[in-house]
């Protein structure tokens, strides 16, 4: 776990500092309707985060297996009208969910990231969840700044 944390950790560094240097043409381009810009992949990155912060603390007192509930991550996108939202509000949130994430992660046990899961039929743990979380995030910022 500590080696998705330092990436996580890593993953707010790396962000921040290309959002907070780019331009508004950079981080609002679309290379057609049908995809995201590199300001809406931040937005998806928000409500990933918001979706795994609420799993990763539901299942510390939740039933097992904890199963998780999917969301519509295109409808969330456009629910939230992240390509016309303020840039520094949206770096502001989605770097305290994911500092509330690492507090969440650097918090749990070998017993507890044992707790078992359900996705999409089939079982795994928090432990998988947490990785996963974080390899996810990692997809996404290549994205953003290539």
């Amino acid at each position: 776990m500590d080696t998705s944390i330092e990436q996580l950790k890593n993953c707010l560094a790396t962000v921040e500092s290309f959002f907070i240097n780019a331009s508004t043409d950079a981080v609002q381009f679309k290379k057609s309707d049908s995809s995201w810009s590199k300001k809406e992949i931040l937005g998806h990155l928000i409500d990933s985060g918001i979706n795994n912060l609420q799993r990763f603390t539901e299942i510390q007192f939740e039933s097992k297996p904890y199963s998780i509930r999917k969301y519509d991550q295109n409808e969330l996108v456009l629910a939230n009208d992240y390509q016309n939202a303020e840039l520094l509000e949206l770096i502001g949130f989605w770097l305290s969910i994911n500092r509330r994430i690492i507090k969440i992660m650097t918090a749990q046990t070998e017993k507890t990231l044992q707790f078992e899961v359900k996705i999409n039929g089939e079982y795994n743990n928090l432990s998988f969840l947490m990785n996963d979380y974080v390899v996810h995030m990692k997809h996404h910022i290549n994205q953003i700044i290539n």
